[in-house]
């Protein structure tokens, strides 16, 4: 990993030419913040999208162009260019900041998005496909499929692969400020102490409704997915009327600037935004991270094929491209989340990657870390949110 890496990056391959076009934010998982905005888009649309167009890939020759849609500065730039290079197909890549702007456009479209690959969380890729926004894959022309372990396949969202492969998996925590906060922290009560303590006014948080709820549900030993009006109003009374008071900040991408300019002495984050923002810190030393504990959560982000993708043979031979060994490793290197690639761990180590204790987990903590769900409470898990940012000031 670079050590200067910047959190924008624009690629401009002189040879390939390819165009990366991306928002001014790093990867701003959402999480489940926008599914109350996504059920309704959803509604509007019909099962099955019959209004997209069959865009079936059949293993012929490439396009020239290639539009993937994905989180922001979600891929190695190395990997992105030497595609172009080796197999043709001109790349543009833009980002997204949640499921819900994702899902929108692609219902607003009606399969004429022009967009090819797409990068969905797994909660959603159930109403996804329900509603016709994804096509199917033709696993014939993945081969490199092979190359993933099978602990990351078969997901719950859908069992067979047959419209989505794991792209990158992840879970959350905090990093502290050890020449602030001397003593050690441990659980999510321990964040919750520090905040309200040394930590009071410097202490930031993610911009997420799930994530916020989540810190006190985790907590206090409750299932994140609850729908229980009693637990709902317990998690808003403390997150508003206790927490808030003490955060300074809802930042998504604390790993762009907050951790290594030191603006913040707690913060919530993503592990692979939290490995980048210790990387980038001018004294590595000073930051600890944890992992949410007792509990936590497990996202898992996966490569799709829009309905209507005009160019479906590029769309499936890049998957199977960024799928080998190699370039499974080069993705690992750049974004510090887990590709669910086999061997990954172990190739990574042997390659000399630096903080692999925040990219890779043991069984033992994956088993503390669960699956989000849209469930009937979203709308309220957003009011909370809102009402928290009020509270805050933000």
């Amino acid at each position: 990993m670079n050590a200067s890496r910047s959190p924008i990056r624009i690629l401009a391959s002189a040879s390939a030419a390819p165009i990366i076009r991306r928002e001014l934010n790093r990867r701003n998982f959402l999480a489940l913040a926008g599914a109350l905005g996504v059920t309704g888009a959803l509604a509007a649309c019909s099962p099955g999208g019959g209004e997209t167009p069959s865009t079936e890939a059949t293993g012929g020759p490439l396009e020239k162009e290639l539009s993937i849609y994905t989180w922001g500065d979600y891929d190695n730039p190395d990997v992105l260019s030497a595609f172009t290079d080796e197999l043709g197909p001109r790349i543009t890549l833009d980002s997204f900041n949640s499921n819900e702007e994702l899902i929108s456009k692609l219902v607003a479209a009606k399969g004429t998005s022009g967009y090819d690959i797409v990068v969905p969380t797994g909660v959603f890729i159930p109403q996804m496909i329900e509603n016709g926004l994804l096509q199917k894959l033709n696993r014939d022309l993945i081969p490199n499929l092979e190359h993933m372990d099978a602990d990351y396949l078969g997901r719950a969202w859908d069992p067979n692969n047959d419209y989505s492969i794991c792209k990158a998996w992840g879970t959350t925590g905090f990093v502290y400020d050890k020449t602030k906060i001397t003593r050690e922290l441990k659980t999510w009560n321990d964040f919750i102490d520090a905040a309200q303590n040394e930590a009071s006014g410097s202490t930031s948080v993610l911009d997420d409704p799930a994530e916020l709820t989540g810190l006190y549900f985790w907590a206090n030993g409750i299932d994140w997915n609850t729908t229980d009006q009693g637990d709902l109003d317990a998690a808003e009374d403390f997150l508003v009327n206790t927490l808030a008071p003490h955060v300074s900040a809802f930042d998504s991408y604390p790993g762009g600037a907050a951790i290594p300019q030191g603006t913040h002495a707690l913060m919530q984050v993503w592990n692979g935004d939290a490995r980048i923002g210790i990387l980038e810190s001018p004294d590595p030393d000073r930051w600890q991270w944890v992992l949410g504990a007792p509990a936590t959560e497990i996202w898992m982000d996966n490569w799709a094929i829009a309905a209507g993708a005009p160019n479906p043979e590029a769309a499936h031979a890049f998957i199977d491209y960024v799928l080998t060994p190699e370039n499974q490793l080069l993705q690992v290197d750049y974004i510090g989340y887990h590709t669910g690639a086999k061997g990954i761990e172990s190739a990574a180590e042997d390659a000399g990657l630096p903080m692999l204790d925040l990219v890779f987990f043991s069984s033992e903590q994956v088993a503390t870390m669960h699956e989000g769900e849209v469930t009937e409470a979203q709308q309220r898990i957003v009011e909370i949110w809102n009402k928290m940012k009020a509270a805050a000031g933000a």
